[in-house]
């Protein structure tokens, strides 16, 4: 049992607290409630610019990294569709250091034309690493918009086109920071040796001076239903053809949602998924093949993705897959292939939460949700999952017409 205490500061940040004395280790993590879908389609990419940005020093504190590096602390951050999140761990007794540092950018940053520049190149030479010049890097940048027409979950958090990025200004920069980074659109939840007295003190003192602001409203679109499959094909200089399959599926608070995270994981859970078994190892028609979710706050996806062996049409591969398809949706599955997933699920997630940094991030992003409580119940709603669920929501959801296909040819294969 992960017991915690909840608070609020009168500029609304929201705080949550986890004492564990089994550590020296005091873990800080801070979720603010803006990712990529609080983006215009016509400048994208801001929010992945801001978690940079943050780290581009203030007026106060020019170097982030160096103080907490002195105090025996590592951070980091990462930006998706839906949030923002910053986190570090550091000896408990130097977690004012977190504190001093967070409050201070949350704050104000050093908005400079020169700052923003030094940004928007680290951006910049990301997006190209990992997307333009990665073997297959650009496959969810065609992908997502093939199966969003409205909806901002078209384009991916590094944005719909870097030049959104280059393009930025300074002012939509400030206007970004102002509109969203506020004590009033943020969570923070911590986790180590610490006494919840102490955390609230310190909260008051560091944060509580932060103003309020005026935080954007969202409106965002609902994706109509998806009545007709898709079809992308896309040729490229890789060494193999790759197929990508996307199915709309429910928002994350769903009930849906961990019926679907455990279909996954009996589609491709590792070296025992049916995928794997079937398709790679017994009938050698992918060489890998993968199944996931995109655990979106809104409606998301279930993606698989797969590299058919050398021979072996796109086509053909793909016909492999939906037979699996149509068999999960008029077959319940194994008992033990239900049990062996759900073990998984159970030992892993006991696992993570051992780690102050995990338990940390969850209580944050299930506060956001509406219930951090949820973080003791996860395993228990995971395996209250039946045969009869897992089945139902295969036909409810993994049916063609609400599929996007891309098809992403080796060019070397078609000269062949």
């Amino acid at each position: 049992m992960i017991n915690f205490d909840r608070f609020q500061l009168d500029n609304g940040l929201r705080v949550i607290v986890h004492k564990d004395r089994s550590t020296p280790l005091a873990a800080m993590n801070i979720l603010y409630d803006v990712g990529s879908r609080d983006e215009d389609a016509e400048m994208t990419g801001l929010a992945h610019l801001f978690e940079h940005l943050m780290y581009g020093g203030t007026l106060n504190i020019p170097e982030y990294d160096l103080p907490l590096q002195l105090a025996g602390g590592e951070n980091n951050a990462f930006t998706n569709s839906d949030i923002t999140n910053y986190y570090l761990t550091v000896p408990a007794e130097n977690i004012e250091t977190g504190f001093w540092l967070e409050s201070d950018r949350m704050a104000e940053l050093d908005f400079s034309e020169k700052n923003l520049n030094i940004q928007k190149s680290v951006v910049t030479e990301e997006f190209n690493q990992r997307y333009m010049n990665q073997p297959y890097g650009d496959a969810m940048l065609l992908l997502r918009p093939l199966a969003y027409n409205v909806h901002p979950y078209r384009w991916s958090a590094i944005g719909r086109e870097i030049s959104h990025v280059k393009n930025a200004s300074l002012q939509s920069i400030r206007d970004f920071f102002y509109s969203h980074y506020a004590p009033n659109n943020a969570i923070i939840s911590f986790a180590g040796n610490i006494a919840n007295e102490r955390i609230r003190d310190l909260c008051e003192k560091w944060f509580g001076p932060v103003p309020k602001r005026n935080i954007r409203q969202r409106e965002l679109p609902s994706e109509p239903s998806q009545i007709s499959a898709r079809k992308l094909e896309v040729s490229r200089q890789v060494p193999a053809d790759a197929l990508y399959k996307a199915w709309h599926i429910c928002p994350r608070q769903s009930g849906d949602f961990y019926v679907m995270d455990l279909l996954t994981d009996i589609l491709a859970g590792g070296e025992s998924g049916i995928l794997q078994t079937r398709l790679v190892r017994d009938k050698n028609i992918f060489s890998e093949i993968n199944a996931f979710l995109t655990s979106d706050i809104d409606p998301g996806l279930m993606i698989l993705t797969g590299k058919p062996m050398a021979g072996i049409k796109i086509e053909d591969a793909e016909n492999a897959v939906n037979e699996i398809i149509d068999e999960i949706q008029n077959r319940l599955p194994d008992e033990s292939e239900m049990q062996k997933v759900k073990n998984r699920f159970e030992s892993s997630t006991v696992l993570l939460n051992t780690g102050v940094l995990h338990k940390a991030m969850n209580l944050g992003y299930f506060e956001l949700l509406g219930d951090p409580s949820v973080i003791n119940r996860e395993v228990d709603i995971y395996c209250a999952t039946t045969d009869k669920m897992v089945m139902n929501v295969a036909a409810k959801y993994l049916v063609p017409e609400n599929c996007s296909t891309l098809y992403y040819l080796s060019s070397k294969n078609k000269q062949e």
